[in-house]
């Protein structure tokens, strides 16, 4: 009974829906199988029938909702991704900058420290070779807070011998730039706060000096603990004051003072390195004005290295012994150049001539080799700077004679023994021959060289670079000078244009270099002010001017 009931039930459905256009030919099974299950619901009773069409009335309730649920999902699965992707590409972007960060950190540190130890285990190395020690230019190599052994010392810490080694690299290889920075007026060492005005110094000098302040005030705060070297405030301050000297402005001269002054009163004895030290203070006391100071650390200066009793501080006196140590000789040569300079420029001639006279005996009673080449490297700069410095006393005799009226050809002469003297300096520091190329053995002189570098042997000796490249720059200073007073000496002569044209022309050329392809001299060369380039230029040009017009007329 019950399936017939069903089977008229759904014949009457389907012709309902096939008159409202709902009905398909051929349905599918799912839908025949949902109409079986009607059917066979029609047979349940009716409180069975009720709970089963409640059963059935939750289950499509919730097969839509979680059909909405899983919509949304593939919707929004492009976005997700996409939001994936990026948070994915930053994360990677962050990790490979950190390890680039990292990496280039660890490079930088290494480069850094790399350079730091070069300069510790090599620049500032001690040199070992014997015949260095014997001519004592190991006590004229600078020492930078190691002492003897080389390096700096141990007990500066990590701050202040990196601080040592960066002074260093300031001063030698500069700071990246040539620039030239101004700056105020430090304090000097005995108060005075300076004048507030700007003044112009090389950068590479206000770097080095501010390390050095750096290290100065590191080892003063480890002075307490006992374990810094005896010598190294000594050295690290008497580095400062080289490198204040050179910046040349009077209250970088009055801390350079200072603290020469403190290595003075800190060193334990007074050798020939306290005869170095007053030599320093004298010749900062004589370019700050206080001459007298001056005359009195000269005084000193000659007192230890001669191992006399000075009379009188104020007139200083010295004997025709000779120092046996080289570096003690080395600095009575200096200090007599400074005794004979501060004469020479304040009036007193007649002491200025007693002074350079005796100092010329002097220094020539000083043993030399009979020939430069054949001397060791360290013996013939020893030579080589004891003979420039009686050219400038020459120099200095030459300007004192003209002075008390004496005849020019005096004077010419010791110029022109001066001129001779530093341009043998000169060539031999170059490592070249004393007569003309084109005419060995003959008595045509060489032409000037100062293009010419220094030998190698030199350059390569830690103890000797400095002093052997300031001894070359200052033997041509000093010919180019000596043939330029000759110059104008023979300019005074009758029909001596021509003769002092070429004194002009070679004054020229050991102070200037090439600027055209000519060769034509155009500019000053290394170490040579502009100053004295203008002097020298202006005295060529006038005579060569005055040579063309006589040639013309």
């Amino acid at each position: 009974m019950c399936d017939l009931v069903s089977i008229s039930n759904r014949a009457r459905r389907q012709n309902r829906c096939s008159r409202n256009g709902m009905y398909h030919a051929d349905p599918s099974p799912a839908r025949i199988f949902v109409a079986s299950a009607l059917s066979k619901d029609a047979c349940l009773p009716r409180h069975h029938r009720l709970q089963s069409q409640s059963t059935s009335n939750e289950q499509p309730t919730s097969r839509r909702k979680d059909a909405h649920a899983d919509q949304p999902v593939f919707i929004g699965d492009p976005f997700t991704h996409s939001t994936l992707f990026t948070l994915d590409f930053f994360k990677r972007l962050t990790k490979f900058s950190l390890v680039g960060v990292f990496a280039l950190g660890i490079t930088g540190w290494t480069v850094f420290e790399g350079l730091h130890m070069w300069v510790e285990n090599v620049e500032l190395a001690c040199d070992q070779d014997s015949e260095v020690h014997r001519w004592e230019w190991d006590h004229e190599a600078e020492k930078w807070s190691g002492g003897d052994k080389g390096g700096t010392d141990p007990a500066l810490g990590f701050k202040g011998r990196h601080a040592v080694r960066s002074a260093w690299i300031a001063e030698n290889w500069g700071t990246g730039t040539g620039a030239i920075i101004s700056r105020s007026d430090t304090s000097s060492g005995r108060g005075s706060q300076g004048t507030g005005s700007l003044n112009v110094i090389e950068a590479r000098l206000e770097v080095a000096q501010k390390f050095m302040a750096i290290a100065i005030s590191i080892a003063e705060s480890k002075m307490s603990s006992g374990k810094l070297r005896p010598q190294t405030m000594g050295e690290l301050l008497t580095r400062h004051a080289s490198v204040l000297e050179r910046m040349g402005t009077r209250d970088a001269l009055l801390q350079a003072r200072f603290q020469y002054e403190r290595v003075w009163a800190g060193l334990p004895a007074k050798g020939t390195g306290a005869a170095r030290v007053a030599l320093k203070l004298g010749d900062l006391d004589y370019r700050l004005g206080d001459f007298e100071d001056a005359l009195a650390w000269w005084a000193r200066t000659i007192s230890l290295t001669q191992g006399t009793q000075q009379a009188n501080l104020l007139a200083p006196e010295f004997t025709q012994a000779i120092p046996s140590s080289p570096y003690a000789q080395r600095t009575l040569a200096s200090t007599l150049v400074s005794l004979s300079a501060y004469y020479s420029t304040s009036g007193h001639l007649k002491q200025a001539q007693h002074v350079q006279e005796s100092g010329l005996d002097l220094l020539r009673s000083i043993p030399s080799p009979s020939r430069i080449s054949t001397a060791s490297p360290p013996q013939a700069l020893h030579s080589l700077f004891l003979l420039h410095r009686s050219s400038l006393l020459s120099i200095h005799l030459a300007e004192v004679l003209y002075a008390l009226r004496t005849a020019p050809e005096q004077s010419i002469q010791w110029l022109t023994r001066a001129a001779d003297s530093s341009e043998r300096v000169a060539l031999a520091l170059a490592g070249l021959p004393f007569t003309h190329p084109d005419a060995p053995g003959s008595a045509i002189p060489q032409p000037p060289a100062s293009e010419a570098s220094l030998v190698t042997v030199y350059t390569k000796s830690n103890a000797m670079r400095k002093p052997a490249k300031s001894l070359l720059r200052d033997a041509r200073r000093t010919a180019a000078e000596a043939w330029n007073l000759i110059g104008i000496l023979r300019e005074g002569e009758k029909d001596g244009a021509e003769r002092a044209l070429e004194c002009y022309e070679r004054a020229l050329g050991w102070a200037g270099v090439s600027s055209d392809r000519s060769g034509g001299i155009g500019e000053p060369g290394e170490g040579t002010p502009e100053a004295e380039w203008k002097v020298l230029w202006n005295n060529y040009v006038r005579v060569r001017d005055a040579t063309r017009k006589q040639m013309v007329n």
